[in-house]
């Protein structure tokens, strides 16, 4: 988890590269730009948002947040007509995490942070998000983000003891309200596969069974089953919605939910167990398949 305070005042624009160097956490671990998903709240004042091809920049005001899917391309400023600078030319102050940075005009806080998500994860993530969420000041549920950007950032703004740790879990708690209030808006339930797979009453009920037992040996048969579908109509449906087969996805999700437990001190028998598998051979051949290198080689760096 990455976050910052924004202090702009006009002109100012600052931007990122679909494509930029690699970023660095707190814990000195080097993240790819690909695997960061961005979110904030504008706190005051107004600015513009432009996001990968869009043809035209977003107005943002005071109460607004928004979310952008990992690999986004991005500005933020000013005005649309402010030629911006790079966030990588721009740096927190010493021992800080805020950024003051403009012409010394009308003053605009955004509140801001990166989560990094696994490769394995940017997949499922973008199945779940469009590239860009906006959540108006005015919508549902505004009033919980505005209490925890606010908590946020006065955390940011002292070097009190555990502020650090408190402003961490307070930014991936607004990055969860961000996706809760999209989920919530009725308009978009119907545009991403992920949602719409969620929200259709049986291929959800299977896809809910997966995520609560993910040790159970799945098959495509005891997966309609849970869905009330004979296989064939089951297996056709799934892959209309998810662009996947059901064992892929099983697959996937076990895989996901490996990546967490490789940096415990398991044996692989163990972890393979814990996640649905019979054997550490049949879970190593599915992990490599998955992410290209066996668990042994992923979980090193992990554990360096």
């Amino acid at each position: 988890m990455l976050h910052s305070r924004l202090e702009a005042t006009a002109p100012w624009g600052l931007m990122r590269a679909a494509r930029e160097k690699e970023v660095t956490d707190s814990g000195g671990h080097r993240i790819s730009p690909s695997e960061l998903a961005h979110f904030g709240m504008v706190a005051r004042g107004n600015c513009w948002l432009s996001v990968d091809d869009r043809a035209d920049p977003l107005p943002l005001t005071g109460g607004d947040c928004f979310l952008l899917a990992p690999g986004s391309a991005y500005t933020l400023r000013d005005n649309p007509r402010t030629q911006p600078r790079s966030f990588c030319e721009v740096a927190p102050e010493s021992g800080s995490n805020v950024i003051h940075y403009g012409g010394g005009g009308l003053p605009t806080t955004i509140i801001s942070g990166f989560l990094s998500f696994e490769t394995v994860s940017v997949k499922s993530l973008t199945q779940l998000l469009p590239p860009l969420v906006l959540i108006k000041a005015d919508q549902a549920r505004t009033v919980a983000l505005h209490g925890t950007v606010q908590m946020l950032a006065s955390e940011m703004a002292e070097n009190a003891p555990g502020a650090e740790i408190a402003a961490t879990c307070l930014a991936e708690v607004l990055f969860v309200q961000t996706i809760r209030a999209h989920i919530e808006t009725a308009s978009e339930k119907c545009k991403q596969p992920w949602l719409r797979a969620i929200f259709d009453p049986k291929i959800g009920a299977a896809l809910t069974a997966v995520h609560a037992d993910i040790h159970r040996p799945w098959t495509v048969v005891s997966l309609a089953a849970t869905a009330g579908m004979s296989r064939s109509a089951f297996a056709q449906r799934f892959k209309e919605l998810l662009g996947q087969t059901p064992l892929d996805y099983v697959t996937q999700w076990r895989i996901q939910k490996s990546i967490a437990l490789l940096q415990q001190d398991k044996k692989l028998v163990e972890l393979a167990q814990s996640v649905g598998y019979e054997s550490d051979a049949a879970f190593s051949k599915a992990f490599k398949r998955v992410l290209g290198v066996p668990p042994g080689e992923y979980r090193q760096p992990a554990m360096a």
